[in-house]
């Protein structure tokens, strides 16, 4: 099954987390919460730990983000992980990965399995979506 939706950034909170052993790195690697909200046949929101290797200036860089969704995936109600990450040259997107955390769902979205995708449209809008299945 497929399910489709879009989503808005609530909050973006860097957080002090410092790798031990520091290593120095060209890009350097940060860390922040988000929350998020969701709208369509995916529909609720999700708070995310996001880590990053970014420049900000030449938009190059990857993220790798765990995401704790609660809400609804086409009319089922629940709660589940999900894990995505993507890279970027400057204008592109490139090697991604979604995938929904096995065993981590529950209520009517227990045993749901599955991969996806995050999309970025020209105007800002943010689209997700999940290939998925229920146990």
């Amino acid at each position: 099954m497929r399910a489709s939706g879009t989503f808005t950034v609530q909050s973006f909170v860097p957080a002090d987390v410092k790798a031990d052993p520091a290593v120095t790195t060209a890009l350097p690697v940060t860390v922040a919460t988000m929350e998020k909200r969701f709208e369509g046949e995916i529909a609720g929101r999700a708070a995310t730990v996001f880590t990053s290797a970014y420049d900000q200036e030449a938009g190059v860089g990857t993220y790798v983000a765990m995401e704790s969704f609660e809400g609804s995936v086409g009319g089922r109600s629940g709660a589940f992980n999900f894990v995505h990450s993507a890279s970027t040259s400057g204008s592109d997107r490139s090697a991604e990965f979604l995938r929904i955390v096995p065993a981590s769902g529950t209520g009517e979205l227990a045993g749901i399995t599955g991969t996806g995708g995050i999309a970025v449209d020209a105007d800002g809008t943010h689209r997700i979506w999940f290939d998925y299945e229920l146990a």
